[in-house]
């Protein structure tokens, strides 16, 4: 898949609305941290050193077969427009910090963006994994397979009492991040998500906003993760993540059907409201636009609105960013002309992609 191609699809098939509770967990997503021996790590690099790490992943990868996820192209940042990154860092397959480095770097994806590769972030290697609904273990695979076609081709820092070598104390070991993009409106709406992350804070367990480290949770999407990696297995990261997850899955339920039976006015009202105001606005901020489609995906899940898809407002709630507006559009706009194009969007978008009568 071209990169214009990549950054103008609706996109990845993470976005699915499919796996286990689904109705909660947008997706599942496994990182793994890597270094190569032979180069200081990230935070000592100079130009020439952090070129000469992208030259390498670019010849492992140049021989690498991952079979059904495709081959990975890498694409250089440096050679990215400022927007074209912005998109990238709103898709989710680089991070902020890592769409403004300066140093030379690089994004390595497949084509349904389920797996993808950035060099020279934090760490010189950051591998990810996704898979939608609530499916850890399928993402451990995908990234662990690409880890080991990586391994034969790259000599991996690593130690035999500590395990792999990172920039980050809290990912020596195995060097994984496990997470979930979870939606929790209900929880949110109750007053209860507060508290959980302080609870969850004290078990090894971190909750962040969409983009991650130092981010907001609009549209009330949190991404909720593993902190520390030394001294435990992958295993172990894996199944302690996904209990606390399932946990807050059925937190989230109750909330939302506690929310069904003592306040349904209410809900259906806000939900009609934001389905509303979705399909008829004529101009809408991104801020504005993820909290109408977080409560019309509350609405959706529930069955108030049978006529919209669920995997429509997640690549919505991963369309309605400044950056993706604007690169559907060709070229930069005012912030007031971005919330008429991204009006006229999601009003296409929703019109074009309702459910068949009788499928919902």
């Amino acid at each position: 898949m071209s990169l214009e191609r990549l950054l103008r699809s609706e996109g990845g098939a993470w976005l699915t609305a499919s796996g286990p509770a689904a109705d909660v967990v947008v997706s599942s997503r496994i990182r793994l941290a890597r270094n190569l021996r032979r180069h200081p790590f990230p935070p000592r690099l100079t130009p020439a050193e952090a070129r000469r790490v992208v030259e390498e992943v670019r010849a492992a990868l140049g021989t690498l077969r991952l079979g059904p996820s495709g081959p990975l192209e890498l694409v250089e940042l440096q050679a990215l427009e400022p927007l074209e990154r912005q998109v990238l860092v709103e898709r989710h397959l680089v991070s902020p910090q890592h769409a403004a480095s300066e140093l030379p770097a690089a994004v390595a994806v497949d084509e349904t963006e389920s797996v993808s590769l950035m060099v020279n972030e934090e760490e010189h290697l950051r591998l990810q994994a996704l898979a939608p609904g609530l499916q850890l273990h399928a993402a451990w695979e995908e990234a662990d397979r690409l880890d080991d076609g990586l391994a034969e081709r790259l000599d991996f820092a690593y130690d035999e009492r500590l395990g792999y070598l990172t920039t980050c104390p809290t990912n020596t070991g195995t060097g994984m991040r496990a997470s979930a993009m979870m939606h929790l409106p209900a929880l949110v709406h109750s007053n209860q998500a507060g508290e959980l992350v302080s609870t969850l804070a004290r078990v090894g367990v971190v909750v962040r906003g969409i983009y991650g480290e130092g981010s907001k949770a609009h549209g009330n999407l949190f991404q909720v993760s593993n902190q520390i990696t030394l001294g435990r297995s992958e295993s172990e990261i894996v199944e302690s993540l996904e209990a606390v997850v399932r946990q807050l899955v059925e937190r989230e339920r109750g909330a939302r059907e506690l929310l069904y039976r003592e306040h349904r006015t209410e809900l259906q009202d806000r939900v009609g409201r934001a389905y509303g105001i979705l399909t008829h606005a004529y101009a809408i901020s991104s801020e504005e636009a993820l909290a109408l489609l977080s409560t019309l995906r509350l609405g959706v899940d529930l069955q108030l609105v049978p006529q919209v898809r669920p995997e429509v407002c997640n690549e919505l709630m991963m369309a309605v960013g400044a950056a993706s507006v604007q690169y559907r559009e060709g070229r930069l706009l005012e912030p007031a002309e971005r919330d008429v194009r991204r009006a006229a969007m999601i009003r296409e978008r929703l019109a074009s992609r309702q459910a068949p009568r009788g499928e919902a």
